[in-house]
C-alpha cells in the first residue's frame, strides 16, 4: 500500500477546515499547545495563569501563558474546538504574518484591559478572549468582501458582547467559576482594531 494513501484520506477533512498539509500541522500544533499544559495539573495552572500579584513581582511570562492554560481539561478542550471552528471559518482570510500580528494585538489588549481597567481581577486563564479577537478579525474580512455571513457574524458578536456587558456570562457557559466577560470584549476590540489596520487579501488565500 502506498504510504501516502492514508494521508490522502484526510485531505477532504483538512480542506473543510480551511487547511492543507502545511496548515493542518499548524492547526494541530495549536490545539496541542492549548491541551498540553493540562498535563501539569494544578501546579501548572498556578505557575502559568494571569496572576496580578505575581506579574507585579516580575513574572511577565504570565501575560502570555495565561491564554494557554485553562481551568481543567474540559475547558481546554472546548477552547481547542473553538479554535478549530475559528480556523475553519477564517484561516485563509489573512496571511500567516497578519494572523500573528492580530493574535499579538489581541493578547496585548486583553492584558492591558485586565491590568489597567479590571484591577479587581486577581487571576485569569483561558483562550476565549483570544478566540473573540480572531472572530472579530475574521468577521471584518468577510464584511469587507461583502459576504452575507459577515453580517450574521457581526450581529452575533455585538449581541453576545452586549449581553455579557449587561447581564454577565451566558447562562449556558457551564462554568462554576465566574467568567471574566470583559476579556471577551477586550479581545474583540484588539483583534478588530488590528484587522482594521491591515489590508486582507481580496480573496481567501
Amino acid at each position: 500500500m502506498n504510504v501516502r494513501e492514508p494521508l490522502n484520506r484526510f485531505k477532504p477533512l483538512l480542506a473543510s477546515l480551511n487547511s492543507d498539509g502545511r496548515y493542518g500541522v499548524a492547526l494541530f500544533a495549536i490545539c496541542v499547545l492549548l491541551l498540553l499544559p493540562e498535563l501539569s495539573g494544578e501546579w501548572g495552572r498556578a505557575a502559568l495563569r494571569y496572576e496580578r500579584a505575581a506579574i507585579a513581582g516580575g513574572e511577565w511570562w504570565r501575560l502570555i501563558t495565561a491564554h494557554l492554560v485553562h481551568l481543567d481539561l474540559g475547558h481546554a478542550a472546548l477552547n481547542a474546538l473553538g479554535f478549530v471552528l475559528m480556523w475553519s471559518l477564517f484561516a485563509r482570510d489573512y496571511r500567516p504574518a497578519q494572523w500573528l500580528a492580530i493574535l499579538a494585538a489581541t493578547v496585548a489588549t486583553i492584558d492591558a484591559g485586565l491590568w489597567f481597567i479590571d484591577t479587581q481581577v486577581d487571576w485569569y486563564v483561558g483562550a476565549s478572549g483570544v478566540l473573540h479577537g480572531i472572530m472579530a478579525a475574521g468577521t471584518l474580512a468577510h464584511l469587507r468582501r461583502g459576504d452575507l455571513d459577515g453580517w450574521i457574524l457581526a450581529i452575533f458578536i455585538i449581541l453576545k458582547l452586549g449581553y455579557e456587558q449587561v447581564s454577565g456570562q451566558l447562562p449556558f457557559s457551564g462554568s462554576d467559576v465566574p467568567v471574566v466577560v470583559n476579556a471577551h470584549l477586550y479581545g474583540a476590540l484588539g483583534g478588530g482594531v488590528a484587522a482594521a489596520l491591515m489590508k486582507p487579501p481580496g480573496e481567501p488565500l
